[in-house]
């Protein structure tokens, strides 16, 4: 075999400070090679039979970076690094104590300590200015606990060089969901955390309806002096609805102006539309969700795990930029069970900062499958990102995948047993797998599944790098050439100029030629064609799209606010944009430019 050679000096930096292993100054993986041989031997060992067998066909599937296991997985698989494989975790539900809270605080730094990104759902905390029916004490609100995480995740350094994640999210009823909207607009504050507002579809119906929203927590936490109007909602940790005192009244549509203008102007808060999350939950029938990892492709329950991995669809064209341009769609199904395998091997594989994190990873078996490359592929088929032949392809790639995964899960399942929490009947009536090939869903039900989740769409910033700065998820490219600031093993930071694999590539084969018409990047495309491309691909995603909006900076509001509503309309479980402004700057800066990072790689979950 050929020694790999780096076309990239980003690439190598990437490996050398994330994904080498090092005991000490003893250098272990001295080539890429190396790197892929101890994956697939960290995966491999945990295989019932014929360890040598699969050991052989997991490196081969990671040779050329064709499968992107998660960074976390690159980084410990095969190593004896008392880290976690998986990328991030939803923690568990945060009991409104003192107690309770800095418990919650203590499993937090933990996981982020071995490696892992955390989400959480804040909506559980009393509202500021509320008092402590125990103590007596008035309660200081969700938001200035937040900004305990936030110092804590400033403290802890995170395996290598990168500092763990956060996500934050509130409901869009709890009293101090204006204060949340509001708690990044000062620089200072939460550089931690993304920040998600719960979205319902009761709000969104009083948005429409222009009716007031009445603001909500439960009445026995309150206690018995908090007189006044109660009603009844479903509320994180209750099995059903609960008596919520109403402490407050806004009028909907101005809380989602509130929101739109937050966003608008300071790119946060994210949105979440997490009835639909809920309702097209494969495990519906087991399990609540109120909470993301730090990007949003995962929703998960109490101590739910990402196990990512991502297929590199860009080495799977022959004759890129020709009229006989083609992608091998075979080629990527022949790599799918291999990857669903090493994904699910990680769950046994791994170390867990927290008991209940391996307890809940084992009793679903949650993967997430998806890809990277996408909008480089579409450029090297000679189609436009935004054009109806992309999407159309796009969706039949997501298709093959989703429909090869499930069919390997049920293999799975046949030689190593169902996951613990299925129930053929609840487990078929989900909106997603309900949307199966019929015998797909048959054999499920005469044999189980290995996996509740098989498929997510992540943001792949860092591996994308690392496999010569392919195009990330199904992101267009940001701009064909750039800089970017990395972080190094020494807290120093390094200033990289990129350029897009695609455009490399057309570079290499047609000089100085001017770029093609479909060879786009993410500003030359509109808002809603960023839109129809996360909406063709959700239908084959059981989990969710981590997708960022691009929408330019003199955009009009109200045309920014529709954007939201369209991803309502169009099924999505979520949005995220991002609009350069004077306040946020820009994500990255182009080559040449005097533009500021604002955005780095350390801040994603790969």
């Amino acid at each position: 075999m050929n020694r790999y050679r780096f076309e990239t000096d980003i690439a190598r930096h990437i490996w050398e400070t994330k994904y080498r292993y090092a005991e000490g100054d003893d250098v272990v993986d001295t080539t890429i090679e190396n790197t892929w041989a101890r994956i697939a031997h960290g995966l491999a060992a945990v295989e019932h039979h014929d360890h040598a067998g699969w050991r052989r066909q997991f490196r081969d599937a990671l040779t050329d970076f064709r499968f992107l296991p998660g960074g976390r997985i690159q980084a410990g698989a095969g190593t004896n690094r008392r880290v976690t494989l998986f990328n991030c975790f939803v923690m568990g539900r945060i009991e409104d104590s003192m107690e309770a809270i800095f418990d919650a605080l203590k499993e937090a730094a933990l996981t982020m300590q071995a490696g892992g990104g955390v989400g959480y759902d804040f909506s559980t905390l009393r509202p500021r200015r509320t008092q402590a029916h125990d103590t007596g004490n008035v309660a200081s609100g969700p938001v200035s606990f937040m900004r305990v995480w936030d110092a804590m995740c400033a403290t802890v350094l995170s395996t290598g060089a990168r500092r763990g994640a956060m996500m934050a999210t509130l409901r869009c009823d709890h009293p101090d969901i204006e204060a949340f909207i509001a708690a990044k607009q000062d620089p200072r504050e939460l550089r931690h955390f993304n920040c998600s507002v719960l979205v319902t579809d009761e709000f969104m119906e009083a948005v429409d309806r222009d009716e007031e929203w009445p603001l909500v927590f439960p009445a026995a936490q309150l206690g018995e002096g908090a007189g006044g109007e109660t009603v009844l909602r479903a509320w994180p940790g209750s099995s059903g609805p609960v008596p919520c005192r109403v402490v407050r009244k806004v009028r909907a549509v101005e809380l989602w102006r509130q929101i739109m203008r937050a966003t608008y102007d300071y790119a946060e808060p994210g949105v979440l539309f997490i009835d639909r999350i809920n309702r097209h939950n494969n495990l519906h029938y087991c399990e609540e969700i109120s909470a993301t990892n730090p990007c949003g492709e995962i929703p998960l329950p109490p101590y739910g795990a990402c196990d990512l991995g991502a297929i590199n669809l860009t080495r799977f064209v022959s004759h890129p930029f020709e009229g006989r341009a083609e992608l091998d769609l075979d080629g990527i199904a022949a790599l799918v069970p291999i990857a669903v395998r090493m994904l699910d091997n990680v769950i046994d594989a791994s170390r867990f900062p927290v008991p209940a994190q391996a307890e809940q990873a084992r009793r679903s078996r949650r993967i997430g499958l998806g890809v990277t490359g996408l909008a480089n592929v579409l450029a090297m088929l000679n189609l436009h990102y935004g054009s109806d032949e992309a999407r159309e392809l796009a969706a039949r790639i997501m298709r093959t995948i989703r429909d090869v995964a499930y069919r390997t899960s049920v293999q799975l399942a046949r030689e190593k047993g169902p996951f613990p929490l299925f129930e053929a009947r609840s487990f078929l009536a989900a909106p997603g797998t309900a949307g199966l090939p019929d015998e797909l869903r048959e054999s499920i039900a005469r044999h189980g599944i290995r996996n509740s989740h098989l498929t997510a769409i992540a943001p792949t910033g860092t591996i994308s790098l690392l496999a010569e700065n392919v195009s990330s998820g199904i992101e267009p490219a940001y701009q064909m050439r750039y800089t970017r600031r990395v972080l190094a093993l020494d807290g120093t930071w390094r200033e990289f100029t990129l350029e897009d694999y695609a455009h490399r590539l057309w570079r290499r084969s047609h000089g100085d030629a001017p770029r093609p018409s479909w060879l786009v990047t993410a500003g030359e495309l509109s808002p809603r064609e960023h839109l129809l491309m996360q909406a063709a691909l959700q239908p084959y995603v059981d989990h969710a799209i981590s997708k960022t909006i691009n929408v330019p900076e003199d955009l009009p509001f109200e045309a920014f606010e529709d954007i939201y509503r369209e991803a309502y309309r169009l099924g999505l479980k979520g949005c995220t944009t991002f609009r350069p402004n004077p306040i946020t700057g820009s994500v990255l800066a182009s080559a040449g430019s005097e533009g500021t990072l604002r955005c780095s790689i350390e801040r994603e979950c790969d």
